[in-house]
């Protein structure tokens, strides 16, 4: 068999790397991939969302499967023109993607299915977003782009006077473009996050293990939003009876409220959820493996993932054995560009990635990075996913924290404190 893989990220680079494990796979391919994929498998320089490019080279290499990686492409229906092109393709159609593409779409959906999430409001005129906060009696809340901002379209407020900012800056200063054009404002929740993932067939729904993300820039959960800085799995805050609250009062009222729209969901359903004292509220949803959570999570998964993927295109999850998980414990670092998530510069030769492969029970993913001559450069504000799985948490971490510091590049630098919620809560 011969597996496409569509993007350029860490998710990517996670998803190829486990794909080309299956001793079904014979070749796999990722448009247009990073330094890191082309050392794992063959990149293809297509554009993700270069659609009709994708489907010619699908159908001159016969791929056999394809996995869209990014959000992006699935906004924009590219499961859509490959299934009608008669090719199998493993993602949500560009209808059930709006639960990621539209955060209004998403509340819409989470409201008819009566899943426990924030309240709020949506607008799209600043002049009602702005009298709606001051009109508030409680200030802290969260203000959203509604569409895609490679996850930094949220803020996440303090007081009024930062919320009105944060609406200024979404729809007056159009910091993340189009996505401003309609906010979202919702009341800040409290709690422990949790990122849930599953495989999602139309009706069979399979959890992965969970994992938790750390998104805010710096240590002790300070700075602004980003794309996330670390992760690990599994995690002390979601033992079984969380899991089953989480897939019976969040997943299956959301794949069975869609199918009501008329909306058939397959794919990776994730749900980013806040642990509050009245039980897990949704934050948001996304129609992709999390990055970088799919990093430590797919390091730990033993069944094969080609395996898996192919039964949810088939629908025939239900038919699927239980998934098998290594029980070690897997935590993912970050290493980010100076400036990031704000403005940064490109182009730095990263230095010690061979060293760090060299290390045991020890993947370095590659997220922002091109190859350029003999070097590997940045390429991104995210730019590696350093992922380690170990005896405990500590030991992971231990593991993980000695593969960073092998690794250089001018601007380098990391949270230093990802997995260690895990720790705290065990002890």
């Amino acid at each position: 068999m011969q597996v496409l893989v569509i993007g350029q990220g860490g998710r990517e680079h996670a998803l190829a790397w486990k794909l080309s494990q299956s001793p079904k796979v014979t070749r796999v391919f990722c448009a247009p991939g990073n330094a890191g994929t082309a050392r794992d498998v063959t990149n293809v320089d297509i554009n993700p969302t270069d659609v009709q490019r994708l489907i010619k080279f699908a159908r001159t290499e016969r791929i056999d499967l394809t996995v869209v990686g990014p959000e992006a492409p699935l906004v924009a229906g590219v499961v859509d023109a490959f299934e009608d092109a008669g090719l199998r393709v493993f993602g949500p159609n560009k209808a059930a993607a709006q639960l990621e593409g539209s955060k209004a779409f998403a509340k819409q959906i989470m409201k008819l299915a009566k899943v426990p999430t924030a309240e709020f409001q949506t607008f799209t005129d600043v002049d009602d977003a702005v009298r709606h906060i001051e009109e508030r009696s409680i200030g802290k809340l969260v203000v959203k782009a509604d569409g895609l901002a490679s996850g930094k379209g949220v803020y996440v407020c303090d007081d009024r006077d930062e919320a009105i900012a944060a609406v200024r800056r979404i729809m007056v200063d159009k910091e993340f473009g189009k996505a401003g054009a309609q906010v979202v404002i919702e009341e800040r929740l409290s709690g422990q996050e949790l990122s849930v993932l599953a495989i999602v067939d139309g009706r069979m729904i399979v959890p992965l293990e969970a994992a938790q993300d750390h998104k805010a820039a710096y240590d002790g959960d300070q700075g602004p939003n980003t794309g996330g800085m670390g992760a690990y799995s599994p995690t002390p805050i979601a033992p079984p009876e969380v899991m089953d609250d989480v897939v019976q009062k969040v997943l299956i009222p959301i794949v069975h409220t869609l199918r009501r729209q008329g909306i058939e969901y397959r794919g990776v359903l994730y749900a980013g959820l806040m642990l509050t004292a009245q039980g897990p509220k949704v934050l948001e949803f996304n129609v992709r493996l999390g990055d970088p959570e799919t990093q430590p999570v797919l390091m730990r998964l033993k069944t094969d993932l080609f395996d898996l993927l192919w039964a949810a295109t088939e629908g025939t999850l239900r038919e699927f054995p239980a998934l098998e998980w290594d029980p070690r414990p897997a935590i993912c670092v970050v290493m980010a560009s100076e400036g990031y998530p704000g403005e940064y510069a490109k182009g730095h030769a990263i230095r010690g990635l061979d060293d760090a492969d060299k290390l045991p029970d020890t993947k370095v993913f590659h997220a922002g990075t091109v190859q350029l001559g003999d070097n590997v450069v940045t390429d991104g504000g995210r730019v590696l996913g350093v992922t380690a799985i170990g005896n405990d948490v500590a030991d992971a971490k231990r593991r993980a924290y000695e593969a960073v510091k092998c690794i250089r590049w001018n601007g380098a630098w990391c949270r230093k404190d990802i997995s260690d919620k895990a720790r705290a809560y065990v002890s």
